[in-house]
């Protein structure tokens, strides 16, 4: 079984896990609510209104 040279350091950890979490960051989507017609992450609640595929599942004030 392979073993590593080294220890990594928790720079070099950090920064191999941030590589991962800035792409996803970058790449995230936007719907349109039905609802209320703002922007929202999809397969989720509206913040806005707490609508979910047409029904309200969050109250909001």
């Amino acid at each position: 079984m392979a073993v590593p040279k080294r220890k990594t350091s928790k720079w070099r950890r950090d920064q191999r896990r941030a590589q991962n979490f800035f792409s996803k960051l970058r790449a995230m989507s936007l719907a349109t609510c039905p609802n209320c017609g703002e922007l929202m992450m999809p397969h989720r609640a509206c913040p806005y209104c707490g609508y979910y595929k047409g029904r309200e599942v969050v109250k909001t004030s």
